[in-house]
């Protein structure tokens, strides 16, 4: 059984002395730590929430610089095709007027040649017809 007496008095003193020492020595710098590094450990979470977010935006904006890119890309290459399309019928063009005109003077040349030929075949037919008689016949006409 605790009997109560009067030393109970100097051992609250006592108890009251340490808690207040205690607390002077031992709890507040430990708050004050624990305080700093919760502070610490937010100013950091911050930080990285701010980065993360940051290379966040910074992705995006590369993503869609691409993605403007391969559109430009993509209306330059038509462009081009459509150019290129548009000058190589410009060419076959003047390809097929050449064709058609080289065409035409071999044509005029061929007709002068004929008639050219049939001019000299109907001045020697008489000489002609005269050979052939005289290799059918056998005599001179």
């Amino acid at each position: 059984m605790v009997n109560i007496n009067w030393t109970v008095i100097p051992q609250m003193i006592n108890f009251i002395v340490l808690i207040f020492v205690l607390n002077i020595v031992l709890y507040r710098p430990i708050r004050k730590i624990l305080k700093e590094r919760k502070t610490k450990v937010d100013g950091l979470s911050q930080g990285i929430e701010t980065v993360s977010r940051q290379a966040e935006e910074r992705d995006q904006a590369f993503s869609q610089g691409i993605r403007d890119a391969r559109t430009q890309g993509q209306k330059e290459k038509e462009a081009m095709i459509q150019e290129a399309a548009s000058e190589e019928r410009e060419i076959v063009g003047r390809i097929m007027d050449q064709a058609r005109a080289d065409l035409e003077t071999v044509k005029s040349r061929i007709a002068k040649d004929v008639d050219a030929v049939k001019a000299a075949l109907e001045r020697d037919v008489d000489a002609f017809a005269d050979a052939i008689t005289q290799k059918i016949l056998g005599r001179t006409a």
